[in-house]
């Protein structure tokens, strides 16, 4: 099969996601693409968790047509298909509503970047979206919701900030494995977390320092990395 290990790595990183505790219910899903053949893998619509095979999944090309599976793709394989096309550099998507996240999502807020867990993944804020026009949710939704995310990162580079939180919605979170992108999103949920306690006891808590956000990023990323083995 010309697309098994596709599948294989998109069905363990779906299956990875209620472990995590980031999904409930079958509020997520993760594609995996592969830019060379300009091809995605994802999770069909609605299949809950404990019933996925890899059997189950679909395969899209970047045009949407589906090229291998017999089930309806996810409902949000639209924004997973903007976010290929615009954004080169990621392999992965991971779409969530880990709670979280979505408070921010819901509060119209940037996750603010006030500590040294968020520097290592995040090189600064995690954006919030505007919302979307009556236009844009009556249309194609799924597909405006792509563009939207792509307007927020106007001079972000979306490799350094590797996800966003799309407003009154959720997070969406990508990576160049799967693997790294539900880790990513796992990250995103974690910090969160860790935003919504810091402001609840100092709302004017301060970002962490520059200096500090640079040593943190580029310890584990980019040329100068020594983090890790």
């Amino acid at each position: 099969m010309p697309f098994a290990s596709l599948k294989e790595e998109c069905l363990a990183a779906n299956l990875a996601l209620p472990k995590t505790g980031l999904v409930d219910l079958t509020f997520g899903n993760v594609s995996v693409a592969d830019p060379e053949r300009r091809v995605f893998a994802i999770k069909p619509s609605g299949v809950s968790y404990d019933e996925l095979r890899s059997s189950h999944i679909v395969v899209l090309d970047f045009e949407g047509n589906v090229i291998e599976g017999t089930l309806r793709p996810s409902s949000d394989t639209p924004t997973h298909r903007y976010l290929y096309q615009h954004f080169a550099g990621i392999r992965a998507v991971v779409h969530t509503h880990s709670r979280n996240a979505v408070a921010f999502a819901q509060a119209g807020m940037d996750l603010p970047c006030l500590g040294t867990t968020h520097c290592d993944y995040f090189n600064g804020p995690v954006p919030v979206t505007r919302g979307m026009t009556p236009e844009e949710t009556g249309g194609d939704y799924e597909w405006e919701t792509g563009k939207v995310i792509v307007e927020r990162f106007v001079g972000i580079d979306p490799l350094e900030v590797p996800a966003v939180l799309v407003r009154n919605h959720g997070p969406f979170a990508w990576g160049p494995t799967a693997a790294k992108a539900v880790e990513t999103a796992l990250a995103l949920e974690i910090i969160a977390d860790m935003a919504l306690k810091t402001l609840s006891l100092n709302p004017t808590a301060p970002p962490a320092p520059p200096h500090l956000l640079e040593k943190h990023f580029s310890r584990k990323h980019g040329p100068s990395a020594y983090y890790g083995q």
